[in-house]
């Protein structure tokens, strides 16, 4: 199986994904990557430029579930896209800022279908997939909330699905 999906407390190789997503066969003319990373800042949602010092972010999962929904993600995204392989790997734990979280690779004959396949994935990634974040930051702790430009993203994606039928 040329597809991965891996929830992990472990960094991840850039690198060594890349490759291995390029290196799969003959077929793939494109490889499109996305790396998400822990900022050193939050906004405070309401508060007009208001910022807040991230020590770190701490990932928990539903072990099995979470895993689950993210190989039915990237179902759905081979369904819509002909891709050739796919990995999400998205790592829990406590994570200080600049760490890497979350890494999603698409190969696929053509750049189109790999940069819309990358970003459905990161948007239902987002929105749909168990994790629950929890800040800390200035030495208080506060559990996140989906953002509503995730949850209009992934709007979008039904949208545009209805549109082609």
């Amino acid at each position: 199986m040329s597809d991965l999906v891996c929830v992990q407390s472990d960094d991840f190789s850039l690198a060594d994904e890349y490759q291995r997503l390029s290196n799969i066969n003959s077929r793939v003319g494109a490889v499109v990557t996305f790396c998400g990373l822990v900022r050193d800042f939050e906004s405070s949602a309401g508060e007009s430029e208001s910022t807040k010092v991230v020590n770190y972010l701490t990932l928990q999962h539903y072990p099995g579930m979470t895993e689950n929904l993210l190989e039915d993600i990237v179902t759905q995204a081979k369904a819509r896209w002909d891709l050739v392989a796919v990995t999400v790997i998205h790592r829990i734990g406590t994570l200080a800022p600049n760490d890497q979280i979350v890494f999603v690779g698409v190969a696929s004959e053509h750049r189109k279908e790999a940069f819309d396949a990358a970003q459905f994935l990161m948007d239902y990634l987002k929105t749909k997939a168990t994790f629950w974040k929890k800040l800390t930051a200035e030495g208080k702790e506060q559990w996140l909330d989906a953002k509503l430009s995730d949850t209009d993203a992934v709007v979008k994606w039904n949208k545009d699905s209805h549109d082609q039928c």
